[in-house]
């Protein structure tokens, strides 16, 4: 990272996305960040993040906010949608950001993901797939598409997400069929940590509270150092 790149942030609006602009303009981090919404500019902007108003949905303003004179060194992305959407933006937004990415030779992508999606779907419940199951598709889809695009990716795929502050107990694995909650500022405390870290590079991880584990299966952590 120098001092003259950016993070650039889609998701920032709201939930884990939120904790991860907070995160890292903590961390004295230039960062901008994709908003649909003017409302909530302003509220980013006075923590000290350049804001570009567009819609991962549309290319056009995707490529306007990615491919610059300005250096992106990583983009993360923690967009995603809901059952009740009618166009989710799980995988048609991500591939745009994805393939913008490699249009401005993006160095790193992280993309956030969910436990459920890819190999970690022998971790969920039927009752979870029978609700999110089109979603998970969705998120898969994105996953697999940043596989193929030829960045260096890390893929984190959290359990079930809670909005208490952060307990320091966040942890990282490869293995697929850990599930349990994890709040979503240690979410954005593991994203910021894969940051930097080389170990993540091309990793598929699943993020989880070690205190929050659905069932006791044993399992080894992942280190960033």
């Amino acid at each position: 990272m120098t001092s003259a790149s950016y993070i650039f942030l889609a998701g920032a609006s709201r939930g884990v996305g939120r904790e991860i602009a907070q995160y890292l303009t903590a961390q004295q981090l230039k960062v901008k960040a994709l908003l649909r919404k003017a409302a909530v500019a302003s509220e980013i902007e006075k923590i000290g993040i350049e804001v570009v108003l567009g819609d991962a949905l549309n290319i056009g303003d995707v490529e306007r906010a990615i491919v610059t004179d300005e250096p992106i060194h990583t983009v993360i992305s923690t967009i995603g949608g809901v059952p009740s959407d009618v166009e989710r933006p799980d995988y048609p937004g991500n591939k745009n950001l994805i393939d913008a990415a490699v249009k401005a030779g993006v160095q790193k992508f992280i993309l956030v993901s969910s436990i459920g999606a890819g190999s970690s779907v022998v971790a969920a419940s039927p009752q979870v797939l029978e609700v999110l199951g089109k979603v998970l598709a969705e998120k898969d889809k994105a996953e697999q598409h940043l596989i193929a695009s030829g960045l260096t990716y890390t893929i984190i795929r959290p359990g079930g997400l809670k909005s208490e502050p952060a307990t320091g107990n966040g942890v990282l694995t490869e293995d697929p069929h850990i599930i349990g909650s994890i709040n979503r500022a240690d979410v954005a405390q593991l994203v910021g940590r894969c940051l930097n870290s080389d170990r993540a590079n091309n990793k598929i991880l699943s993020a989880v509270d070690r205190n929050m584990l659905f069932g006791q299966r044993e399992f080894a952590e992942f280190s960033l150092e």
